[in-house]
């Protein structure tokens, strides 16, 4: 909401500066944005006369003038523009100016030997047009001395506030003006109506056949003014409009745009030659059509509300007229247009034609219904004044909803819910000043609600009204209670999970993604769910039609659309909600991860000593386990199935279960998913389901006798196991580490081997075992024997056979 600091004090007597209306306004919930003054730049410069120029002694396009700058004081400026000459009236800035146009600050100095003290301005310099062509020329007559910002009338400032969407009755300039009035910054000025001398009937009337949606349009005002001359508005009225970033168009148009402005009351005014018969109100029909004001063609369907009349629709109802019925230079009678409009229906309408006007922002705010008539009454005038003409009767259909709202209001309300220790004198000279009416003694007021408040509906409201306007800065500042303990934890069991597994993904190279919680049918049935009731019914694009069953659908897609946007390498995780059914149970929160290309964790695609290797099924693995530990899960007990959902590629992927639990899915993603979501691969994925991850077991605080660390070192053997195909390592690690749980720390797989010296339907796996000493240095002795045990242990589990 913009205006001028002279259009505030239209409404507002005050001899507040602008540096306290601004903070006041701040103070009071009217949050400034900017403050935009044109006349700041140029303050400095002052209407000045050359009253001598001869030619530089050195420079044959030099001047040297004296100048006469108003204050008595002759000053000596060297200039060279072509049009310097005695008795002209320019502009002159003096040592020390900012010139904006240059980026520069005068100071004094030699031109060509000669001394300047201070320089002859053109319209560039000063940045308020491209001219550069010579120095400013002004009339004869020009006062000297004056601030030359004064002159061309650039000292009015504008304010630019912004509005919460409650305060209505402040999308006029008027309510701010009260709101200020209100807080001690000055009084708030009468608003007389407007004497008219209206001559016969309004030759044009209006039917509201809204049938059971009467409340679209409550009322609605018409009045004809015959006669009027409509050419460009007055300078006044076209500085102004400007000045909020408006275009003036003509003297009728530009009255109806400085009202809306001026009292927060949208008008619209037609060429009464050009509607035929009276005003029709209705619901719009499927196939109407209007080429509004801005040039565009609208198409109605019956939830709008559209103004016809014989021709056809004229005006979408509260948003835009139409450019048949709009008013020109040739108009000769006017049809001015007051009414009030649904908020719901006019935000609904406006949202389908994606129009945003200044008509529709007050309207979808709830506009004052008493300024229905008095705004058509304050327009009529306004044009009669500018524009001549003579004014009929107006005819109104329907009646002006009135807002009967009185609240209980008990005072102490506000030291209880603001800390504010105000009089109840100060509290009913603030309710008053905002036009609110007070009557009753302390402990309970009895407060009516005026028209413009309609935001105003309880005693709470009440207690905002004074603690704003007595400002939140003076609410007494009051220091939260110290118990001299430690704080009990904060967040929850589920939330502490979600922000461990966030972290261990991140400091595994994987970027957070939030995609969304619907996807389109074929996706949800193929990810396991599509049920009818997880199908949304009004899904905002049909590709979107379903609530997701898992979180992979959107993280893919997501790949896909880096990598077409030359972004190939990519590792992104999500942590989210997934649904299986509409009951509270079927709802699980999981930790799901993509990695595309070469997005590896231990690299990052290309590098100098070679390209990285294309993401696997064990890359995913290492993630999901990752996640898993840092959340507590046993995972030295995890089992690894080849369980694997559907959507995963068969043989390169698994779950990690305890016992039929499944904790987590993960593999290389199918090729026919990818090619379902139209992403080439190839893609890596794990789910992890945080729900189902048991709640890690409570650690004592002290153990029996410490934390015991041995002093020798450990020592590793290595074991070559020729077994099948089809042993899987899990199975021969298990094995090897049951073998000596005394001594064995650790056991991995460093090597698997295949070829003809092994045999068809083999393989080789190398196993490092790790061995600790706990009492003792072992000997070779005590080493062959685990080694021995080891050996059998793997041939008793899996068929294994020590390689020679």
């Amino acid at each position: 909401m913009k205006f001028t600091l002279s259009w505030l004090k239209q409404h507002l007597e005050t001899t507040a500066t602008l540096d306290e209306i601004v903070e006041r306004l701040t103070m009071i919930g009217l949050e400034v944005e900017g403050v935009e003054d044109p006349a700041a730049k140029i303050e400095p410069f002052r209407i000045a006369r050359v009253i001598s120029a001869e030619r530089h002694p050195n420079a044959d396009k030099l001047q040297v003038c004296m100048v006469d700058a108003g204050d008595g004081a002759i000053v000596q400026v060297v200039c060279g523009a072509p049009n310097a000459r005695t008795g002209l009236v320019s502009v002159f800035s003096p040592p020390g100016t900012y010139i904006p146009g240059k980026n520069i600050t005068l100071g004094i100095g030699a031109i060509r030997g000669v001394e300047s003290r201070g320089m002859l301005c053109s319209n560039a310099e000063l940045e308020l047009s491209e001219d550069h062509d010579g120095i400013i020329e002004l009339p004869a007559d020009a006062p000297l001395g004056q601030s030359y910002a004064d002159y061309l009338g650039l000292n009015d400032p504008v304010i630019d506030v912004s509005l919460t969407p409650n305060r209505a009755d402040c999308a006029g300039i008027r309510g701010i003006a009260r709101d200020l009035a209100a807080s001690g910054l000055g009084t708030l000025k009468p608003l007389a109506p407007p004497a008219l001398a209206a001559v016969g009937a309004c030759p044009t009337t209006v039917t509201l056949d809204l049938g059971d949606d009467a409340h679209w349009c409550p009322t609605f005002a018409l009045r004809a003014v015959k006669g009027v001359r409509n050419g460009p508005s007055p300078d006044w009225m076209q500085k102004r409009l400007k000045a909020i970033g408006l275009r003036p168009i003509n003297t009728l148009v530009d009255i109806t745009n400085y009202i809306t402005f001026d009292l927060g009351r949208p008008l619209h005014v037609f060429d009464l030659a050009k509607v035929k018969g009276n005003l029709r109100v209705h619901h719009g029909r499927d196939g109407e059509e209007l080429l509004a004001l801005d040039g565009k063609t609208y198409r109605f369907d019956p939830s709008m509300c559209a103004i016809s009349d014989e021709n056809g629709v004229e005006s979408i109802a509260g948003i835009m007229g139409g450019e048949v019925s709009g008013c020109d230079e040739a108009t000769v009678d006017v049809l001015i247009e007051s009414a009030l409009w649904d908020p719901a229906n006019v935000a609904a309408t406006g949202r389908k034609h994606g129009i945003v006007t200044d008509a529709r922002y007050r309207f979808e705010r709830g506009v004052d219904p008493e300024m229905c008539l008095a705004g058509l009454d304050i327009a009529t005038a306004m044009v009669v004044e500018l524009a001549g003409g003579s004014p009929t009767e107006r005819f109104v259909a329907g009646e002006v909803p009135r807002l009967d709202r009185v609240i209980d209001f008990p005072v102490d309300e506000v030291r209880r819910l603001s800390g504010l220790d105000t009089p109840v004198g100060r509290m009913v000279e603030i309710l008053t000043g905002l036009g609110f009416a007070v009557s009753g003694a302390a402990p309970v007021l009895r407060v009516g609600v005026p028209s413009w408040r309609a935001d105003v509906e309880a005693k709470a409201d009440l207690v905002e009204e004074v603690m704003r306007i007595v400002g939140v800065d003076n609410i007494p500042v009051t220091p939260l209670p110290r118990n001299g303990t430690v704080a009990a934890k904060v967040l929850t069991g589920p939330q502490i999970r979600r922000s461990r597994a966030r972290r261990t993904l991140a400091a595994r190279g994987m970027n957070e993604g939030v995609t969304w919680s619907f996807i389109s049918k074929a996706l949800a049935e193929h990810f396991g769910g599509g049920k009818p009731e997880l199908a949304l019914a009004n899904p905002i694009a049909s590709d979107l039609s379903d609530m997701r069953p898992s979180l992979l659908p959107g993280l893919i897609a997501a790949a896909g659309r880096n990598a077409a946007r030359g972004h190939g390498d990519v590792a992104v995780f999500e942590i989210g909600q997934v649904f299986f059914g509409d009951r509270p149970q079927d709802q699980k929160m999981l930790a799901s991860g993509i990695r595309r290309g070469t997005a590896i964790a231990t690299g990052d695609g290309r590098h100098w000593s070679g390209n990285a290797p294309a993401v696997t099924v064990f890359d995913a693995k290492a993630d999901a386990i990752a996640v898993l530990e840092a959340l507590g899960a046993p995972v030295d007990k995890l089992q690894v199935l080849r369980a694997a959902p559907g959507w995963y590629h068969p043989g390169r992927s698994g779950t990690l279960q305890l016992g039929p639990q499944v904790l987590a899915t993960f593999g290389e993603v199918h090729p026919a998913t990818l090619d379902l979501v139209d992403v080439t691969g190839p893609i890596a994925a794990f789910e992890v389901f945080l729900d189902a991850i048991p709640e890690a077991k409570a650690k004592p605080s002290k153990s029996k006798g410490g934390f015991a660390v041995s002093d020798l070192m450990p020592l590793d053997r290595d074991f070559a196991f020729v077994v099948d195909e089809r042993i899987e390592a899990a199975a021969l690690l298990k094995a090897v580490r049951g073998a000596e749980k005394t001594l064995i720390t650790d056991a991995m797989v460093f090597d698997v081997f295949r070829g003809p010296a092994i045999g068809e339907g083999k393989k080789s796996v190398a196993v490092s075992v790790t061995l600790q000493p706990k009492d003792k240095t072992l000997t070779e002795a005590d080493i062959e024997a685990v080694g021995k045990r080891v050996v059998e242990a793997a041939a008793k589990a899996t068929g294994a056979t020590l390689r020679t």
